[in-house]
């Protein structure tokens, strides 16, 4: 991120975005919220609930848009309270169907969606590489901790096997350059394709868990599933016909 700041000319701009306590304390904040949803991805991942992390970007949209109402103060229009609506039953079938609360599923989800409501916060005053930079920056201090905290306890086993030093080095530019992409896409394609396009990677999570690593999806966690997308699928409706709506008139 430094290199790129420092190709685009944005390096001393963005250090001194930082006088401003807001920006410094968003960006912390920010910053925080991802470790969050990285750290809970992981432990999905390395659990086996894949399917319960697609889930949580499944459901993903729609905590934004009841971020938008309990924060921001925005009305729903009534096809988002239908969308909102579904996603209510589908908890319900999937509390059953797990025989407990997918609180996986909801931090993932939760977290990305408070992630978004502050990027929304940071706004025009940082690019999407400026901000992302900062907010690793503000993550150092922990990674650096935590990587002691492993060697020293001897958990981190990467002595004998430098191909894990690789795969952890290879995991920041993996994790880095989707990040950078989306927040690049968000100033530049419309809301109803950005809206389409995030459902593309939990819908791999999901195909990944089930397909690849074989975890359970039972008849009714699939119901509960196919609830999530109906909701889903009515957000995108009343996101393409607000898009659509100021054209027509």
């Amino acid at each position: 991120c430094l290199v790129i700041l420092a190709v685009t000319r944005e390096l001393v701009s963005t250090f001194r975005a930082l006088r401003s306590r807001k920006v410094a304390g968003l960006t912390a904040l920010a910053g925080v919220l991802i470790f969050i949803n990285w750290l809970f991805y992981i432990i999905a991942s390395l659990t086996g609930h894949v399917v319960e992390a697609s889930l949580g970007y499944f459901i993903n949209p729609l905590v934004t848009v009841l971020l938008g109402v309990i924060v921001l103060g925005e009305k729903l229009r009534p096809l988002q309270w239908a969308a909102l609506g579904f996603a209510a039953v589908a908890v319900v079938i999937l509390v059953v169907g797990y025989g407990q609360f997918p609180w996986l599923a909801f931090v993932l989800a939760g977290s990305f969606g408070v992630y978004g409501l502050v990027k929304n916060r940071v706004g025009s005053r940082l690019s999407s590489t400026a901000s992302l930079t900062l907010e690793t920056a503000w993550l150092l201090p922990v990674a650096i901790a935590i990587l002691v905290w492993e060697s020293v306890s001897g958990t981190l086993a990467a002595g004998s096997d430098p191909g894990f030093f690789f795969l952890l080095a290879l995991a920041g530019p993996i994790t880095a350059i989707p990040l950078l992409l989306f927040g690049a896409a968000a100033r530049r394609v419309p809301l109803a394709w950005m809206g389409f396009m995030q459902y593309v990677s939990p819908t791999i999570q999901l195909l990944v868990g089930v397909l690849v690593l074989s975890e359970p999806m039972p008849l009714q966690r699939l119901l509960g599933f196919v609830m999530v997308w109906v909701g889903l699928v009515v957000l995108a409706i009343d996101v393409i016909r607000a898009e659509r709506r100021p054209i027509s008139q």
